[in-house]
Parts: structure tokens; sequence; C-alpha cells
């Protein structure tokens, strides 16, 4: 390899998948590795409330240079999660790169919770999160990265959040033991807990008094624009962990300002 060749740990060339992958912290990451090379990025997203939205970020990918597709579908079961691999496979090859940062967010006491409401946490939150990692382990090419989204609550002691923290807490395993399965094939598998982001995820669930709370909550607070996880201070190290810190395998990364802390 010369040394103007890129890396085999690069962006440059690269196929991504992203879950989640139209708005947010999943839209910015779309734009973010396409400008940092990837060839193509698959843009995942629920439902047609969302369309317009992944719809404008294929846009924004396909003007920096990469082939970009919308792929669209409700991945809380095992069929439709192959689907949607399937699919990117079909439009953009198989990825290099998958991202899923699909979560859904409930604030209530357990008291309060119905079994309708957990078993969509679960849905969403943790099958979601399996099937993701078991078809990436099917469909990812050697050497790939794999990265999920999970939450800086799971080093929080706190009420509230049982079934958000709750089903987000088994990816943990399955992040160590999906690394230890496909490390044979050089795929690291990593998990990133963003702290509370400046995101309407955020703010539809929170009163004025627990948003002035999360907004000095973290160690940095005072030194953010908003108190809040910024989605532009998270990009850089999922970029980095699917990138050239591929040594980095079967672990949480809480990235929130010390926020919380395992």
């Amino acid at each position: 390899m010369s040394s103007t060749s890129p890396s085999r740990h690069s962006i440059q060339g690269k196929t991504v998948l992203i879950a989640g992958g139209a708005k947010n912290l999943g839209g910015l990451l779309a734009t973010d590795l396409a400008r940092h090379g990837a060839k193509a990025v698959a843009i995942h997203y629920n439902s047609a409330a969302s369309k317009a939205e992944a719809d404008k970020t294929v846009a924004a990918v396909q003007q920096l240079g990469a082939q970009a597709v919308a792929l669209q579908g409700d991945l809380t079961t095992a069929v439709a999660m192959e689907k949607m691999f399937a699919d990117a496979v079909a439009a953009v090859g198989r990825p290099d790169i998958a991202i899923n940062t699909v979560g859904k967010v409930l604030k209530k006491p357990m008291g309060e919770i119905s079994e309708a409401e957990f078993d969509e946490m679960d849905a969403v939150n943790n099958k979601a999160a399996f099937f993701f990692l078991k078809e990436a382990g099917r469909h990812v090419n050697d050497g790939g990265k794999v990265c999920t989204l999970v939450t800086s609550l799971l080093g929080a002691f706190t009420p509230f959040y049982s079934s958000y923290a709750g089903t987000k807490a088994p990816v943990e395993h399955y992040t160590r033991a999906a690394a230890k399965e496909l490390g044979v094939r050089g795929i690291s598998v990593t998990a990133v807990g963003p702290g509370p982001m400046d995101t309407p995820f955020f703010y539809g669930q929170e009163s004025a008094d627990a948003q002035a709370y999360h907004k000095s909550a973290a160690a940095l607070s005072s030194f953010s624009q908003t108190g809040l996880t910024d989605i532009e201070d998270v990009v850089p190290f999922i970029r980095h962990l699917v990138s050239d810190g591929w040594w980095v395998t079967g672990q949480t990364i809480l990235i929130n300002g010390g926020y919380t802390t395992k």
C-alpha cells in the first residue's frame, strides 16, 4: 500500500447503511460520512411522516458526491429487518459500515406503564437492535464496522426511564457477543450512549423543570451552547469508531460531557 492510498479502515470508498438515518443524529451521520468519502449511503426511515426528511438527506448526500437511497420500514420484526438489509444490498451493495440509531423514549413511572407501552418500547429498543446486529453479521463485509445507539442513562441511577434504559440495556451484551462472534472476520462492534441530546427526541418528553435540570447536569454543561449533548459532538466519535477507531470493539462508549459515567 502506498503512502497516498486510503487506509483499509478509512471511510473513503465505503458503503454505509444507517437505520434511522433520515434526520437528527442519523441524518447528520449520513452527510458527515459522505463528506468524509463514503461512496454510497443507504438511509432508512420508519414511516411516511419521515419521508420528506429522508428525501432531503438523500439529496444532501448526493450533493456531496455519494450515491444515496432511502429505504422505508418498521424494523420491529425480524422479517422487516431482513428486508431492509436486502434492499440496501440490492440498491448500493453490501455495507462496510452499519449504524443503528433507531430508538424510542418514554418517561413515566413504572406503575403507570401499560403492557402495550412496554411491548412497544421493547420492540423498538431491544428487539430491533438484536435483529439489526444479526443481519449486520450476515451482510456487513469482512473488516466492517457496526455501531448501535444506546443511552447514557445506562450509567444513571434515576426514576421514570425504566422502560427506556431497561430496553436499551440488553444492547450492551448483544454488542459484546457480536464483537466476539464477528471479530474473526475483522468486524468491530460498538455501542454509543449519548447524553440527552438537543433534538426533538428530548424535548417531547421533558417538562420545563426537567429540561433545566438536564441542561445543567453534565460536568461540561456550562461550556455548551445548549447545556445538552449536541449531535455535532457525537458524530466525530462515531466516525472514529467506524474508521480508524476499529480496534475499540465490544464496548459501550458514553458521550455526554460528564452527564453520567459507568
